[in-house]
């Protein structure tokens, strides 16, 4: 499993001891590291990348973290973590409120830190791998193994489809987030691309009762199992 932390910081020195120590602890899966000094550049990064994990300042040079936080939008949402100098009980219930994982006053031991953020990781891992009766899935090599040995590879596109599913479970997730998170804002595509996909996803997996695969009419699907 690979992800990526974004690292909102404008104080140099820090920022950059926050990325470092980042790339070199033994975090729970490889983490790709960003680094923004301000709420422009982090915004942008945001649109354009998929974090995992936000690490946010609240005071920037042109704006703050809580404006980055309530600007997060979809439903897969980043989980985020505040390092502030500003501990003040009103501004850590605001944090808080805008769902922060964790609330880091400064000066920090920076151990201590770590410790949080893979707290906070650890705690939204998904299993890479899952047994069924008629295969395991691997969602990391986007493979299924089969009972008698033999290894098939699905096409990507119907594997992401399945990992975004079994990561949102019980959530109901709908087919314009499917297109978005899979595809990308590509308004050509139907939603019957996405039914069709979702078929070949349970031949592959033996979901022949589409026990595991559930429709919502109307909605989209979900993934059932464990849940």
């Amino acid at each position: 499993m690979s992800g990526k932390i974004l690292v909102v910081e404008d104080d140099v020195t820090l920022g950059k001891i926050l990325k470092e120590r980042l790339l070199s602890e033994p975090l729970p899966a490889a983490y790709e590291v960003d680094w923004a000094t301000t709420q422009a550049e982090a915004m942008q990064l945001i649109k354009s990348k998929k974090y995992d994990l936000l690490i946010l300042d609240v005071g920037l040079p042109d704006g703050d973290g809580y404006t980055i936080a309530n600007s997060l939008e979809g439903a897969v949402k980043p989980h985020f973590i505040f390092l502030t100098a500003q501990s003040d009980p009103e501004s850590r219930l605001k944090g808080y409120e805008l769902g922060a994982e964790e609330y880091i006053p400064k000066p920090f031991h920076l151990k201590e830190v770590m410790i949080r953020v893979k707290h906070v990781l650890n705690a939204h891992v998904v299993s890479q791998k899952i047994d069924l009766d008629h295969c395991s899935i691997d969602l990391q090599s986007y493979s299924l193994h089969l009972k008698n040995g033999n290894i098939e590879y699905p096409p990507v596109k119907d594997m992401m489809i399945l990992k975004l599913l079994v990561e949102q479970a019980p959530r109901v997730v709908s087919r314009d987030e499917i297109i978005n998170q899979v595809w990308g804002e590509d308004k050509s595509l139907s939603p019957r691309t996405i039914d069709n996909a979702v078929a070949r996803l349970r031949s592959a997996i033996g979901d022949t009762d589409e026990k595991l695969i559930r429709s919502v009419r109307g909605v989209g699907y979900q993934w059932v199992i464990g849940n």
